[in-house]
């Protein structure tokens, strides 16, 4: 039984080595293609009056990362000789891969991350000693997490993969962000069912597994403190604006993945097809974390309002976050259109999003009643959860956030945690011809 189980464990990680290989691969070979073509159509001028920067050497690039993917497959084969025999070497592979992965990131200007997917897989596999494991798992975890090309390139020139989509048509275009979204995906779907397999194959390691996710949470509230200070010292108000969007969304995204990832422990064992409907809703929520990431990068406003209207958007992010985090939301509104500026339906749809994360993520709610009222001209927006609340307020990142968005709009926002824990906000709109 033991061998067999091995034996999928070495599946998997053959397979997520394979879609890592297949996607570094493709977009080093799609960098070199596309600048050739620009080359050959005589558009380099125009190019490179519309990007940032353009690797140095594309051709370089596709050879070193070829080559470099060639040791990630020979350390691989290796370690499948070596594990029966517990070979000290073993070791010294995990550390390889890690230098070579980070390289390869650096080499790809930060357009691909998830090589520390792979290199968190295997050290789950591998490394025995529980502190040695923790060493390798933060730093894969807070690697993977500032290694965000959209955060890093407002402080760097980097070139973006997008720059190099949009030189084809808009039917082009399509085809290559659909594939660039589903290997991105399909890596994240392979690392969470690979997580669950190797948890229920080795139940003795349920506890560290438990510690592997506090570290994860404590990495993503540095990974806040980080964009906190990024803050303070950007200069202009898009940077702001940007930090805030980046935040709400990646923080929503990873809150309702971890949320359904406990959901998944409890179920394994008891409903294998339960499991499966609930990995294809945490799926389903990381691309659309992606999809928002990227829109706020360039826009600066959620995905799902550029596609549904206000009330639509709110309902589908609370049926989502419901089933993912098992938490019940109950959304009220007495409006017939919600329907105004973009600025306030962006802001509306922000702040609901933080005070239903927060209430999972600090409050440990259960139900969560949200509440969007008119009244003399403005809107009141009640966030009302039965979780542990707060006895003393501390303005943390969150809540900073939320207040600035709607002192932005003029408006004022309370928060009280003596019951659960409370979010009123009064927010003036500007009735106009918009509101029908």
């Amino acid at each position: 039984m033991k061998d067999k189980k091995d034996h999928y464990v070495s599946a998997f990680q053959g397979v997520m080595l394979t879609l890592n290989c297949l996607a570094v691969v493709l977009l080093c070979v799609f960098i070199y293609y596309t600048t050739e073509k620009i080359r050959g159509d005589y558009h380099a001028r125009t190019f490179l009056d519309s990007v940032k920067a353009i690797p140095e050497d594309p051709k370089y690039n596709l050879y070193i990362c070829l080559f470099m993917m060639g040791i990630l497959v020979i350390t691989f084969i290796l370690r499948q000789f070596w594990k029966e025999q517990k070979h000290r070497w073993v070791f010294a592979t995990l550390v390889l891969d890690l230098m070579i992965c980070i390289q390869i990131i650096w080499q790809l200007d930060f357009n691909y991350n998830g090589l520390l997917l792979l290199v968190f897989a295997n050290v789950i596999s591998y490394v025995k000693d529980g502190k040695i494991k923790l060493l390798f798992v933060s730093l894969a975890v807070v690697g993977y997490l500032i290694a965000d090309h959209n955060l890093l390139s407002i402080y760097e020139n980097l070139y973006a993969v997008s720059d190099y989509m949009y030189y084809y048509s808009s039917e082009k275009q399509q085809y290559l962000f659909s594939i660039y979204d589903i290997v991105i995906s399909l890596n994240i779907i392979l690392f969470i069912i690979y997580c669950v397999y190797v948890i229920n194959a080795q139940r003795s390691t349920i506890e560290e597994v438990h510690q592997l996710y506090k570290e994860l949470q404590t990495a993503n509230e540095q990974l806040k403190e980080y964009a906190d200070m990024s803050e303070r010292m950007a200069q202009t108000r898009e940077r702001n604006r940007l930090a805030r969007e980046i935040h709400d969304t990646l923080g929503h995204t990873l809150t309702g993945i971890s949320a359904g990832l406990d959901a998944c422990l409890a179920l394994v064992d008891v409903s294998p097809d339960e499991t499966k409907k609930q990995l294809e809703l945490l799926a389903g929520v990381s691309r659309e974390g992606i999809r928002d990431i990227r829109r706020s990068v360039h826009e600066l406003r959620p995905d799902s309002l550029e596609r549904l209207s206000l009330e639509v958007a709110i309902r589908k992010m609370i049926v989502e976050m419901s089933q993912v985090s098992g938490v019940q939301i109950y959304f009220d509104t007495e409006e017939e259109h919600l329907k105004f500026d973009k600025d306030e339906e962006s802001a509306i749809y922000r702040v609901i999003q933080e005070g239903i994360t927060n209430a999972v993520r600090h409050g440990q709610a259960g139900r969560i009643w949200i509440s969007l009222k008119r009244k003399d001209g403005e809107i009141i927006l009640t966030i009302r959860d039965d979780g542990s609340g707060c006895k003393e307020m501390k303005s943390g990142f969150g809540t900073r956030h939320i207040r600035e968005r709607i002192e932005m709009l003029q408006g004022t926002v309370s928060f009280d945690g003596r019951h659960g824990f409370v979010i009123t906000a009064h927010i003036p709109i500007r009735w106009g011809e918009t509101y029908d």
